[in-house]
């Protein structure tokens, strides 16, 4: 559901440039979605306001397939330990700042 686009540029790459399109960005306009690390090493990608919102709709279909089939969405947290796992945590992430 969150797949990548293949061969992105290195503008993409480094964030300056939306992940999904080619609007340049600035801090101002811009989603973060973190670093990843690939077989094209580190990424910093960021996406225009239009395609996060698009990449926010499908995280929360993502969430909600994923959390009822995960046990680590369901187990009982120990004293401060994060309530949900990190794949659920990063989906709610991308949901909350896409939709900003």
């Amino acid at each position: 559901m969150l797949a990548l686009p293949s061969g992105l540029t290195a503008a993409q790459g480094r964030g300056a440039v939306c992940v999904w399109g080619t609007e340049r960005l600035t801090a101002e306009t811009a989603v973060d979605l973190g670093e990843h690390v690939g077989s094209e090493g580190r990424l910093f990608l960021r996406a225009c306001r239009t395609h996060a919102a698009d990449c926010a709709n499908r995280a929360h279909r993502g969430l909600l397939e994923h959390a009822p089939g995960c046990d680590d969405c369901h187990r009982e947290p120990a004293s401060g330990e994060p309530v949900v796992c990190d794949t659920a945590r990063a989906l709610y992430r991308l949901v909350r700042e896409g939709r900003r």
